[in-house]
């Protein structure tokens, strides 16, 4: 054997940065706005003054391919479609890093290390992925959401555990919680809707549904939590510097948790109140929600005892450190703007249902799981998505001889689970705040989520003798 030949180290698999991947899944949307048919489906405003397509009504359109440089100018103009997504993020970020820097999550995280001991911190895992379920399940809590994840990451990490952990806990939560929605005013009450089924009609089958993700989401995850525990060195991120959001356990015990920070808290637990009571009931979006989450920020600084410009100074460090994942959404909001401008979201729906339409009922069930999920990699918005397929599944779900819960269901599962693994979706943007590289993210979750999805299939099959 050669010197050449032993000296040189196998090399790891890396995907390349996310902005690489990101630019090459535009580049390819771009080449197929001249290999495939421009077509479009018909659309029309239901009473509920939503624009849905009008199904039988797919045609051929004039092609209009995207060129080279509207290809380039599809980044500036993703900005500007995901710019309510982006400030949000920039703004709910920096005001819950202003809450971590009191350090009340310090003393949150002393108290679980004082009454866990051991193994039996692992209830924390499915505890807290049932709670972000829920309020993803019933008001739609997604994006917001993200400025928890440093606060997990760094709870995982001083119990022993690590970021992956952390991350886990509010992907999975949030994920699983659109993908068993109950009464989510943007996925199934969007897919109802336009299904002509009863608002929370199914809500019954469907909580099971959830329960069932999150267990078996929750077994798997505590496996790798407690395999990380005994043995550090097994982590898939063992070695990556998360100084940033590390919370250490001895300093921790240490560090003082009086009046200010227990005011802290609870501005965060009034916080999140008037998060659910506007969201489900004035119908707050992120122009509110931003402003809930700056006026928690700023009355936790003033607890503090903060001046000005230490307030600033540490927004613009949160700014500076949530940039990157920013950015990601911009850029993957592009690829829907190529997909647009070329014309070609319609035809790969349509594409994607006419093998549905003759196949026996029992199969068609699992094959809009399928295509529901490939489809959440074209179109991530859950009520885009809904808008866009339902029109066409509802009805093939009549043709077929199955019911249009099952297509409601496929449409849930597909859309909410695969956001968190999906580059075009919420991957990129999670792993980004997490601080973690998206192949060690992947390491975990594509065994999880093949499992999940062999699980949404059972249950599918389930939902075939109860609907």
């Amino acid at each position: 054997m050669s010197d050449k030949s032993t000296s040189k180290q196998k090399k790891k698999f890396e995907l390349p940065h996310i902005f690489v991947l990101l630019c090459a899944i535009i580049i390819v949307c771009a080449v197929c706005t001249w290999i495939l048919p421009a077509g479009e489906f018909d659309r029309s405003v239901n009473e509920a003054g939503t624009e849905m397509v009008v199904p039988g009504t797919y045609h051929t359109v004039e092609s209009s391919p995207v060129g080279p440089f509207e290809t380039v100018k599809s980044i500036y103009n993703g900005m500007l479609n995901g710019s309510g997504v982006i400030f949000f993020v920039f703004i709910a970020y920096a005001s819950i890093g202003l809450m971590i820097s009191t350090g009340a999550f310090n003393g949150l995280v002393a108290g679980l290390l004082k009454v866990l001991k051991g193994k039996a911190r692992a209830i924390i895992i499915p505890i807290f992925i049932a709670v972000l379920g829920t309020a993803s399940s019933t008001i739609g809590v997604f994006e917001e959401a993200f400025p928890f994840i440093p606060i997990f990451v760094g709870i995982a990490i001083a119990m022993g555990y690590d970021a992956i952990v952390g991350l886990a806990i509010v992907a999975l939560g949030t994920g699983l919680g659109y993908s068993g929605a109950v009464m989510n005013p943007f996925t199934v009450g969007t897919a109802q809707s336009i299904a002509d089924l009863p608002q929370m009609s199914g809500a019954g089958f469907r909580i099971i549904c959830h329960l069932i993700m999150i267990a078996v989401a929750s077994v798997f995850t505590i496996r790798y939590a407690l395999k990380i525990q005994e043995h550090p060195e097994k982590s898939y991120v063992y070695g990556d510097d998360f100084s940033k959001l590390t919370m250490n356990p001895e300093a921790i015990e240490k560090h003082p948790f009086g009046i200010r920070e227990k005011l802290v808290l609870g501005v965060l637990v009034a916080g999140i109140a008037v998060i659910v009571w506007g969201t489900k009931y004035k119908g707050w979006y992120f122009e509110d929600l931003s402003g809930v989450f700056l006026i928690m920020g700023i009355i936790s600084a003033l607890i503090m005892g903060w001046g000005p410009s230490t307030i600033a100074r540490k927004v613009a460090q949160s700014f500076s450190d949530i940039a990157v994942a920013c950015m990601m959404i911009g850029i993957a909001r592009g690829i829907l703007v190529v997909m647009q401008s070329g014309h070609i979201i319609d035809t790969v729906v349509y594409g994607l249902s006419i093998p549905l339409s003759n196949l026996p009922g029992w199969l068609s069930g699992e094959a809009m799981l399928i295509v529901q999920t490939l489809l959440n990699f074209l179109i991530p918005s859950g009520s885009g998505q809904a808008v866009t397929s339902m029109p066409i599944m509802a009805p093939l779900a009549d043709l077929c001889g199955i019911s249009r819960q099952i297509s409601v269901l496929a449409f849930q599962f597909g859309d909410g689970l695969s956001n968190i693994v999906w580059p075009t979706a919420m991957a990129p943007i999670i792993c980004g705040i997490a601080g973690i590289k998206m192949e060690k993210w992947y390491k975990f979750m594509v065994p999880l989520f093949l499992i999940l999805l062999a699980t949404q299939g059972v249950l599918i099959a389930v939902s075939t003798l109860v609907f």
